[in-house]
């Protein structure tokens, strides 16, 4: 059986304050710096999921709305990949829209009306 290796290193300051985010990844050969990660882990046995959210005094604030709208985006095509459930991936996607557009990230996109699921 094969195994991979993803690995986060996060150097905190005095105050314990993400300073600097480096992972790498041992199937790619990646090794790469990073100013924000979001990571969830399903616990099987308490049916729920695990968080961890860091960033480093370097993430703007715009930059983490793009993080987050991007986030939703793919949340949703990997509901729809992983479950088959178009239509709450629908919903998922128009709520990205909305937050994108409420955060002024893009401009409104008449293929997602609000309120509507399209």
């Amino acid at each position: 059986m094969k195994q991979s290796e993803i690995k986060f290193i996060v150097t905190l300051d005095e105050k314990n304050l993400p300073q600097k985010i480096d992972w790498s990844a041992s199937d790619g050969d990646v090794l790469s710096s990073s100013r924000a990660i979001m990571l969830s882990v399903w616990d099987a046995e308490k049916k729920n999921s695990l968080r961890i959210d860091l960033w480093t005094q370097e993430m703007m604030v715009d930059e983490m709305k793009l993080f987050y709208h991007q986030t939703l985006v793919s949340m949703a095509d990997t509901l729809e990949r992983s479950t088959g459930e178009k239509e709450a991936a629908k919903a998922m996607r128009n709520f990205a829209q909305e937050f994108g557009e409420r955060m002024k990230l893009i401009k409104k996109n008449p293929a997602f009306p609000a309120g509507q699921n399209k």
